[in-house]
């Protein structure tokens, strides 16, 4: 929900942002999230670890500086409160709460008269204090004998009962003053106590029958233990058999995975055995090689002819260029030998 909430503030506030799913790494999203809010120029000194649940103080900051934003974007401004007009309150007149019986008159009638007699008495020890020739100039109010009443008592009941609906006061009701709220609370508590002394005959008959109801499963509870207490011993050592399996399973697994690698190996180097011996196998069996060891053996006899024939025609013609040079010399002998005889006389 946060980072939903954080995902649509931000495109309010007019950065693009793709909402998160379901399944999307909680890590990015928050930091992408805090990355945004950076963005907007908000000072993040938290790890976005602290967001990771999705609520506390730092989601109530973030939060809070999105909204912001987005205010600021949509151009809301703030206004002073405006407060509506209060209504006169009705006068009503309430049976139990506004209507003050006889007996409370009587008894506010009766303060106030006892507040009057310690004024006059105060008024009087005042009196005492003057002068005795101001005391003797003011005449006395002390009654000179006790006052009787020459009503009669039962007149004066009837007359009560006659002039006792005229005697009610009305108050306009206010809400908040403490009295009502205290007659209030009164009100609730005495509401309260009733129920509770009603319903908690049933509660703790509940009680009772839950308590039993639980002793009841405890007792079948052993019972069933007792009864299945064989079959859980037989469970249990089908469960160790069952573990010392697993772990044998896993051990040989483990021994066949091995096995399974060196197999492998051994195979690929027998598909190259296999290669090889093919390869060898078609070789010795074709005869495309001896025909070209034949041609071969053909070219080079011609080669041979070939370099026999030049062989001959050089040895002749080293041969000739002997002889022709061998006839040069003799020449040249012959020329040299031939003018010294005829020098001999002349000398």
């Amino acid at each position: 929900m946060f980072t939903i909430m954080a995902a649509w503030l931000i495109n309010v506030a007019g950065r693009p942002f793709t909402e998160p799913q379901e399944y999307d790494e909680p890590n990015a999203t928050v930091s992408n999230i805090l990355a945004e809010l950076r963005a907007l120029g908000v000072q993040v000194d938290f790890p976005p670890s602290r967001l990771k649940s999705g609520s506390g103080e730092h989601v109530c900051l973030v939060l809070d500086h999105l909204a912001e934003e987005a205010l600021k974007r949509r151009g809301f401004t703030f206004t002073r409160p405006k407060y509506p007009a209060e209504k006169p309150e009705e006068d009503g007149v309430m049976d139990d709460d506004a209507e003050l019986t006889l007996s409370r008159v009587e008894e506010e009638m009766i303060e106030e008269a006892d507040h009057e007699e310690e004024e006059e008495d105060m008024m009087d020890l005042e009196a005492l204090k003057l002068p005795s020739s101001h005391a003797q100039s003011e005449p006395s109010s002390k009654p000179d004998r006790i006052l009787e009443s020459t009503v009669d008592a039962a007149e004066w009941r009837l007359e009560v009962e006659r002039v006792l609906p005229q005697l009610r006061v009305t108050i306009r009701t206010d809400n908040k003053d403490w009295r009502i709220h205290l007659d209030q609370m009164h009100q609730h508590r005495d509401g309260i106590t009733s129920s509770l002394r009603d319903t908690r005959s049933y509660l703790d008959k509940l009680q009772e029958d839950m308590g039993k109801t639980l002793e009841k499963v405890g007792s079948r509870e052993k019972y069933i233990n007792k009864q299945l207490e064989q079959l859980i011993q037989e469970y249990r050592s089908a469960q160790a058999k069952l573990s010392q399996a697993k772990e044998r399973y896993k051990q040989a697994s483990a021994g066949v995975t091995e096995r399974s690698r060196v197999l492998a190996e051994i195979s690929e180097e027998l598909e190259k055995v296999k290669q090889e011996m093919e390869d060898k196998g078609s070789s010795m069996c074709d005869g495309a090689p001896l025909v070209k060891i034949k041609q071969s053996l053909t070219k080079l006899k011609q080669e041979m002819v070939q370099m026999d024939v030049r062989i001959g025609v050089v040895q002749h013609t080293l041969l000739q260029a002997k002889l022709k040079e061998k006839s040069n010399m003799t020449r040249d002998m012959h020329a040299t030998n031939i003018p010294e005889p005829a020098a001999g006389p002349l000398a």
